[in-house]
């Protein structure tokens, strides 16, 4: 199934239960027991649906799912809120914080598969695709590849991943910041210079092809890639 969710619980009982039963649906299973914890699982692996219990250690699911919501790189991932609270307005509540869909426990397995079978389908994105392209700079996500003219461009690892967000993410300016969170990880320590090294390294492996110029420095802002030259 290919399909990667977070299960945000502390109850560890009912977290277990519930990776159990993705994990034999095919799914892939990342857990978390607190919003601290949700929040590196989703930087640092972007899970494709969050299942997100209301009451937390922390901070409450609620508060979560709205900062998500809020923040355009995790905008997108679906979630499902997964709580004992079953009155009108705590379910008026929670859909009102973004969430996609809101179960009350207790819950059967066969229903929050098939509820979230149904998210998933309406959150699928129109004419998915393992390429994306920036004019005639071409990645491809299922091998890993670089075409330039359809000629392939030979990156480093994190190079490779600075560019796959440059390129899902276009015409939109990054802080140094930003970018080490999403191309290296919530859990990575590094100072942000080492951004402007790679940075660096990208734009020379670009310039043999004529688009490092893709790559855009918005001084005192960040980095922003635009094919939009003239934008």
């Amino acid at each position: 199934m290919d399909k990667k969710i977070l299960v945000v619980e502390d109850d560890q009982a009912i977290r277990e239960m519930i990776a159990f039963n993705l994990k034999r649906s095919g799914y892939e299973v990342l857990e978390a027991v607190d919003c601290q914890s949700a929040r590196v699982h989703v930087i640092d692996h972007r899970p494709d649906m969050i299942l997100l219990d209301w009451m937390l250690p922390d901070a409450s699911g609620i508060e979560l799912a709205r900062s998500l919501g809020r923040d355009e790189l995790t905008r997108s991932i679906p979630v499902i809120m997964l709580t004992a609270r079953s009155t009108e307005d705590d379910k008026i509540r929670g859909l009102d914080s973004g969430v996609d869909d809101y179960i009350t426990k207790p819950f059967s397995a066969r229903e929050l598969l098939a509820r979230m079978r149904a998210v998933l389908r309406r959150s699928a994105p129109e004419g998915d695709s393992d390429e994306v392209s920036a004019g005639e700079l071409v990645l491809n996500l299922a091998s890993h590849r670089v075409l330039a003219s359809g000629k392939p461009i030979d990156l480093g690892p994190t190079e490779y991943r600075m560019l796959k967000f440059f390129m899902t993410h276009q015409d939109r300016v990054y802080t140094r910041s930003q970018l080490l969170d999403h191309v290296w990880g919530g859990g990575v320590y590094v100072e942000e210079r080492t951004v402007d090294v790679h940075v660096l390294r990208l734009r020379k492996a670009l310039a043999k092809f004529g688009f490092d110029r893709f790559i855009q420095t918005v001084r005192g802002a960040g980095y922003r890639f635009s094919s939009d030259l003239d934008g």
